[in-house]
């Protein structure tokens, strides 16, 4: 493939299934499908652990994504979708999951599951999403006591840098790291439009800068427009953040610098990936209405 045709913004897709629990034993299987802006994911609990989930890119149509989503991680654990108990949507496309039972935001289904990927100490989620950030504050159970979110505008969302991925050629999993790699910081590009700090970045480009100077003044201005957005709901012990940025170490160290406040580190356990935490806690929340209904 020449390099002109390389998608450097695109993130891998993925799949993980743990090979330590036996599905056809679980007495509880339950699964969040999160069809975002950019991306869709699908997780599936078993007895109310994770047992299998997958990242992939959202198409053109939610539904055929939630689809898509749920039939990819099914092939990879032999299950079918008949074999799960209750389904919950979530993200942009969640009325749009067809198997669905329930559509619950993705505001709270994050908050649910930054408290079970993380423990009860999350007061604070930063979600960085295709197409918005999302500042949300939640108590010790995951539930969602307020929340503020920025939607009118690309910059300082997960397609804002797969477009600055795209401008230096630099494949979207690397970018970050490669924006620390500056021997001191520049000053931010245009944090306001994505159009604008594109067209500012191409002209600093021109002007001889490095990638790895021009990446790093637009991390500054993500990270400057996500602190901003934290500071207006009010910053609490423990943060911690969700979506696909919380894998960009570059936005995560600038994110800690601006507010003086260290994020808690992404967790280590196999399959407790922060990408996957609305997902997750959709998944969560469709247990929990399932045991419900059975005992009703």
């Amino acid at each position: 493939m020449s390099e002109e045709k390389k998608e450097y913004w695109r993130w891998p897709e993925y799949r993980w299934v743990n090979p330590d629990i036996d599905w056809t034993k679980g007495k509880v299987i339950t699964a969040g499908v999160d069809v975002g802006s950019v991306s869709s994911k699908a997780a599936i609990l078993v007895d109310g652990e994770i047992y299998a989930y997958d990242y992939m890119r959202t198409g053109s149509s939610s539904s055929d994504s939630a689809i898509k989503a749920i039939s990819w991680i099914l092939e990879a654990t032999g299950m079918k979708l008949e074999d799960i108990h209750y389904v919950v949507g979530t993200g942009y496309g969640r009325v749009n999951v067809p198997f669905a039972k329930r559509a619950i935001t993705e505001i709270a289904c994050h908050a649910r599951g930054a408290n079970f990927l993380w423990g009860s100490s999350v007061r604070t989620i930063l979600d960085v999403g295709g197409q918005d950030v999302k500042a949300i504050r939640c108590d010790e159970k995951g539930k969602v006591i307020s929340f503020l979110m920025n939607d009118k505008c690309a910059a300082g969302t997960g397609r804002g840098m797969e477009v600055f991925s795209d401008l230096l050629g630099v494949p979207i999993q690397d970018i970050g790291h490669l924006s620390l790699s500056v021997k001191e910081e520049p000053p931010p590009v245009s944090n306001t439009c994505v159009v604008f700090a594109r067209n500012e970045a191409t002209a600093l480009l021109r002007q001889g800068w490095p990638k790895e100077r021009v990446a790093a003044a637009y991390h500054i201005a993500m990270a400057m427009r996500m602190v901003e957005l934290l500071e207006r709901l009010g910053v609490e012990k423990d943060l911690v953040v969700t979506g696909g940025q919380s894998k960009n170490i570059g936005i995560v160290t600038r994110v800690s610098r601006l507010l003086g406040l260290q994020p808690l580190p992404n967790p280590t356990k196999p399959g407790y990936d922060p990408v996957a935490a609305g997902a997750i806690g959709a998944a969560l929340f469709a247990k929990a209405l399932y045991e419900r209904e059975r005992k009703a």
